[in-house]
């Protein structure tokens, strides 16, 4: 692959950026952002779009301007709220601000379109001035990594919670596509998971956001097929996540230890799954983490992924399975402060169990055998791409036995598994950088110097190997 030599300044407006509690979140945004520089040679003036201003500012990246999103999503500013006066979710007041920001969505997309219109007409606006006209000054507007279209997961039942909660949030992430659209901007959806989808809303709303992108990547082979049962119509390329990009600087490393460490991330959605559900997710991690420290001698690393500061998060669910151990003693804790510590720590382990998408991701890019407990295709179907479809199973199905059996299996197959990744992760990394460049190549200024090995973009992508 060939730069892309252009002009300075290319502006780029990230949208779509998610809460950075999420050390996953922190990771698309930074592999994105790093990708981008690593194409666009030159002058770049980036922006962001993002539910959580504060979070963003504080990874020190190389941004011109942290701005919020047009529309806010309601459980979001509940959880800011909660955070800043120290109720919690299960409270009255968390949803009473979850009320009060749905009955505002509707107020703050009136006053977007006003707004935007104006800027479109290039009169000042009123109301979040300073992101329209980012929006109306940038070169290309792009979608940010992550799992923007969707109703809930597809291993997991849909309550009315998430059902609102998935609907905000497409009503805000369509919004700030068809603001794009009619500023005249170019809109590029990065590699996203996309679906499921169990209403007509909710096609509806992808659907209509879909159709206005210019180039949409995918990140996995069922989303990418999702993708194509909705429809839609842009030139679409079947990659993988960017997160297989990411490299740490961190100097963290593990303590030494005479026996193998095994990374365990734990977690499950707040609200997804039942109060006896978690409980059994709980105490089948902990039986099973137990039998494999007696079987095979283990330390056990927990290392919780999304740590927001509520009860339900990973922290608490890692702090639960670690209380219900006999082996307690062979475990600890570790809190990393922010995704590079994170990364590596997940570097120096011999074996990762996670039951999150991107903790998985950063321990196959550094051919660390992996067991995955899915809650979602965006799992699945990563596994499938790396071929290793067999160190995966169901949330729903997990049991002592089959958890145990599928530790077994991984432990046991882990030297020819780290053959195989060393084998994979390096044709899909330059996959994505590759498919990355070609979804930007047409908007390029016209007097940049570009060559991309002709490749053909609908022809461009993994389905076909």
């Amino acid at each position: 692959m060939k730069h892309l030599l252009d002009l300075a300044p290319f502006k780029v407006h990230i949208i779509h950026v998610g809460n950075m509690a999420n050390k996953g979140t922190q990771a698309l945004l930074i592999s994105d952002i790093s990708v981008i520089k690593d194409v666009v040679k030159g002058d770049i003036a980036f922006s962001v779009s993002t539910t959580d201003v504060e979070g963003v500012s504080r990874l020190n990246l190389p941004l011109d301007a942290v701005l919020p999103s047009t529309i806010d999503i309601p459980y979001e500013r509940a959880d800011y709220y909660a955070k800043r006066f120290g109720f919690s979710r299960e409270s009255f007041r968390y949803k009473g601000f979850t009320m009060a920001s749905l009955i505002l969505m509707p107020i703050q997309i009136i006053l977007a379109i006003i707004c935007v219109i104006l800027v479109k007409l290039g009169l000042k606006a009123f109301y979040r001035s300073a992101v329209l006209e980012r929006v109306k000054g940038s070169t290309v507007v792009i979608s940010c990594s992550d799992e923007n279209f969707k109703e809930g997961a597809s291993l997991l039942p849909l309550n009315i919670y998430w059902l609102i909660t998935w609907w905000s949030m497409l009503v805000s992430r369509t919004w700030e596509i068809l603001i794009a659209k009619f500023l005249g901007k170019p809109v590029i959806m990065f590699p996203n998971s996309v679906g499921p989808f169990r209403t007509w809303m909710g096609r509806f709303l992808s659907k209509l956001a879909l159709n206005r992108c210019d180039r949409i990547l995918v990140r996995e082979p069922v989303s990418y097929d999702i993708v194509e049962s909705l429809g839609i119509k842009p030139p679409k390329i079947l990659t993988t996540d960017t997160t297989l990009l990411f490299n740490s600087n961190s100097d963290v490393s593990l303590e030494k230890y005479s026996n193998p460490v095994i990374g365990v991330s734990s977690g499950v959605y707040s609200r997804s799954l039942s109060k006896q559900e978690v409980n059994r997710y709980i105490l089948v991690h902990a039986k099973a983490l137990d039998r494999a420290i007696e079987k095979y001698g283990f330390s056990i690393i927990f290392m919780p992924h999304y740590v927001s500061g509520f009860r339900s998060d990973d922290l608490g669910i890692c702090k639960l399975v670690l209380s219900k151990m006999k082996n307690a003693d062979k475990a600890k804790i570790v809190d990393t402060n922010n995704v590079e510590e994170f990364k590596a720590l997940i570097n120096g382990v011999d074996m990762v169990i996670s039951s999150k998408m991107h903790p998985s991701v950063f321990a196959v890019s550094a051919f660390v055998p992996t067991l995955n407990v899915a809650y979602d295709h965006k799992q699945t179907g990563f596994f499938l791409s790396l071929g290793i479809s067999d160190c995966v199973i169901s949330v729903r199905e997990i049991s002592y036995k089959n958890l145990l059996s599928k530790i077994d299996y991984v432990w046991n197959k882990k030297d020819s598994l780290r053959v195989l990744l060393k084998k994979r992760v390096p044709v899909l990394q330059k996959h994505v950088k590759e498919s990355i460049a070609l979804a930007m190549a047409s908007f390029i200024e016209a007097n940049s110097s570009l060559e991309v090995d002709s490749l053909k973009l609908r022809a461009y992508s993994l389905k076909g190997e």
